[in-house]
């Protein structure tokens, strides 16, 4: 472009010192150039702002273009922004940190289940243990003879639950005594 080679060739000829203040040429400046020059980059400033308007059209004319060809293409904010999200959650899931925290809490989640599949092993073992000891069998023994004695010869047999219930239920059964009136003092 012509007009900036002459705004540098005119900077360049310049060897003074140029005070600026707030992005101005202080009044000092102005003083210093001659009406031919003030008047010369007067111009090149008009141009210049003329080029940065135009440049802007252009620019807002292109968004548009490209805005029509995106439509035409069925191609929406929605689409891109699904597109840009793909593309993301794709980069972040092929690197090395995230492979590595998904292998690590993969292993984690290995040996918690693996831990609980022990601890239910181990409970079920230890709760095998406690109905075959001596213990329990005298316990349920007992159970046993005081359905028996409760409840009359019932078949043997029947669950721990089952023995607990006709239990209760016998002692509801029982016939209730009266208690002796107490006399009060009657006139």
């Amino acid at each position: 472009m012509d007009t900036s080679n002459e705004a540098k060739d005119l900077l360049e000829s310049d060897t003074q010192k140029v005070e600026v203040e707030d992005g101005a040429a202080s009044p000092k400046m102005a003083g210093m150039l001659s009406e031919e020059e003030q008047e010369e980059l007067s111009n090149d400033l008009a141009k210049v702002e003329e080029e940065i308007q135009t440049l802007s059209q252009v620019l807002a004319a292109k968004e548009r273009n490209l805005a029509e060809i995106k439509r035409k293409l069925g191609i929406t904010p929605l689409n891109e922004l699904r597109q840009n999200l793909t593309k993301s959650w794709e980069g972040m899931t092929s690197s090395p940190a995230y492979k590595k925290t998904s292998e690590t809490l993969s292993q984690a989640g290995q040996k918690a289940s693996a831990a609980f599949t022990n601890v239910g092993s181990v409970i079920t073992k230890k709760l095998e243990e406690v109905r075959n000891s001596q213990t329990f069998k005298s316990f349920e023994e007992k159970v046993e003879n005081i359905k028996t004695k409760v409840g009359g010869n019932k078949p043997a047999g029947g669950d721990f639950g089952d023995v607990l219930n006709s239990t209760a239920n016998a002692g509801v059964t029982e016939p209730l005594t009266e208690e002796p009136h107490l006399a009060k003092d009657e006139p």
